[in-house]
């Protein structure tokens, strides 16, 4: 009998192994197929560089200015969520973890899936439950999701005949639909609670995190759900937020244009932007790495732009957003490391102590004065 329960970890502990192995093989094997795609623009990435040869140095500064006011409002996003369980902490720590998990969710196979354990657990740091924690997560994905689908909406009116042309009317009603009925779920709690226990479960069969499975967290998640506050205006604010990051994203593609000295095809940007952010969230390469450049290039230039700037000015939107960003984010994310680390240390320094006997016991003295 004592054998028995050893089976369940030896299962886990081989499907992470596995696991581990197949995202590293389909990782590089997605990067061959994202350089190979990529090599055969040979002669629109030749006159893409001589553009980047001659960038304007202020609109480029603006572009990563916009670029990093984009994280903070997501960073700003997350706060206002997490507020509504009651967690309270400053913005420099919410952006330190949007840097960081957007860096894990740009890097890895499987990316959005670590960065979201990883948030999860920062989340529980700041003294959120395992479901106010986890129902952040979903939230954040639901209105992040929303922000983009009305931008997308946005730029489909913008475009008019050329939107339905390309057959982007009905792909982007459709993400907003969807996106809109994933809102209306974070009122329906028993739903909520049903989705958030097999999102947890899939988290600890591939992470190991939550460490408990989620039909163990059952009772819990009613209970922390029941003081989740989501009214209209924090959720019409959180909207706003959401908002901000993509449109400051979009900003940063427009001085791109500009800092390659390239006029902007405004018509078609919103859409064109949309099409090419809900292209990155396909689970095709890290970040969405070949898939955003080819769809963004393809369709700014369907909709006006000259073919070898937009190739430049895209590239250039993501150097300043995707890669240079990239080691700024684990920068922040190994200085959470480093201080979760010390403070797990201090609290453990902190229970170890040995608790003085002159402060448990009082003085003699103190004793008789007492007793007289």
């Amino acid at each position: 009998m004592s054998g028995l329960p050893t089976g369940e970890p030896h299962r886990t502990a081989w499907s992470k192994r596995t696991w581990s192995r197949i995202r590293f093989v389909v990782g590089i094997a997605l990067g061959g197929i994202a350089l190979w795609a990529v090599s055969g623009q040979g002669g629109e990435l030749a006159g893409a560089s001589s553009e980047l040869t001659h960038l304007d140095a202020g609109w480029l500064l603006v572009a990563i200015g916009v670029e990093a006011l984009s994280l903070v409002a997501f960073a700003r996003m997350d706060q206002r969520l997490l507020r509504c369980g009651g967690v309270l902490s400053g913005l420099g720590r919410f952006t330190a973890i949007s840097f960081a998990a957007g860096a894990i969710a740009s890097s890895l196979p499987a990316g959005p899936l670590v960065a979201s354990a990883f948030g999860y657990r920062q989340f529980r740091r700041l003294g959120a439950s395992e479901a106010l924690a986890a129902w952040s997560l979903l939230a954040t994905l639901v209105f992040s999701s929303l922000g983009l689908a009305l931008l997308a909406t946005a730029g489909v009116v913008v475009a008019e005949r050329q939107g339905a042309a390309f057959d982007l009317v009905g792909v982007t009603v459709a993400v907003f639909a969807i996106t809109v009925a994933g809102a209306a779920v974070l009122y329906q709690r028993r739903a909520l609670a049903r989705l958030l226990v097999w999102t947890l479960n899939s988290l600890h069969r591939i992470t190991g995190f939550p460490r408990r499975p989620g039909d163990a967290l059952v009772s819990s998640i009613a209970a922390s759900l029941s003081q989740v506050k989501l009214g209209k205006r924090t959720l019409l604010i959180v909207l706003a937020w959401s908002v901000a990051n993509w449109a400051l994203d979009c900003s940063c593609l427009v001085f791109a244009y500009l800092a390659v000295g390239a006029g902007v095809p405004w018509r078609g940007l919103l859409l064109a932007y949309g099409a090419g952010q809900l292209a990155a969230n396909l689970p095709i390469t890290p970040g969405g790495l070949g898939v955003v450049e080819g769809s963004l290039v393809i369709a700014l230039v369907a909709f006006g732009g000259g073919q070898i700037s937009t190739v430049a000015a895209v590239l250039l939107y993501r150097i300043v957003s995707f890669w240079g960003f990239l080691p700024v984010g684990w920068v922040f994310w190994g200085g959470l490391t480093w201080h979760n680390r010390r403070a797990d240390q201090i609290v453990a320094l902190t229970a170890e102590a040995p608790v003085s006997r002159t402060l448990a016991v009082p003085p003699p003295e103190w004793t008789s004065e007492l007793e007289g």
